[in-house]
């Protein structure tokens, strides 16, 4: 029976210190592999909430993906319509849409070849090398927003 609850996989102990250091040398200028911080005003709290993501270009165009699925960064985005990257002073403020889950296919296949060394392990089995149809049947619980850059 499928479960009516969102898939997102909390972060551990081990992986909640190491995006808090991933981020904060993002915010000092040093982007490990291509990250960046994403800071998007949280929907509750209306504070900024930082984390280190992997932002991702295909055909020209930015994508964020959630990995982990419908995490509290992708509850924000959808609310907030928008945030920031930022790798040291460069400051990049942006609008998103979520694209829906039929557009995903290769979005997610380019974004599992670049970044599956660090996110495969939160695609259940599912790889860059995977068909088509296990792609597309995990896109539900991978978010993946287009971004536009402003200025």
């Amino acid at each position: 029976m499928p479960s009516s609850t969102p898939y997102y996989l909390t972060a551990g102990p081990v992986a909640a210190r190491f995006n808090r250091i991933v981020g904060r040398l993002a915010r000092h200028g040093v982007s490990v592999a291509g990250t960046a911080e994403l800071s998007v005003r949280g929907r509750k709290s209306g504070q900024m909430q930082r984390i280190p993501v992997n932002p991702h270009t295909y055909e020209g165009a930015r994508y964020l993906v959630s990995a982990r699925g419908h995490s509290q960064w992708v509850r924000n985005m959808r609310a907030a319509g928008g945030g920031e990257l930022r790798v040291g002073r460069r400051v990049r403020t942006f609008t998103a849409v979520e694209i829906p889950d039929e557009e995903k296919l290769t979005v997610l296949r380019t974004y599992l070849e670049k970044w599956g060394w660090e996110v495969n392990q939160y695609f259940k089995g599912v790889t860059a090398k995977s068909s088509d149809e296990e792609i597309l049947a995990a896109a539900p619980d991978h978010p993946v927003f287009r971004i536009t850059v402003r200025g």
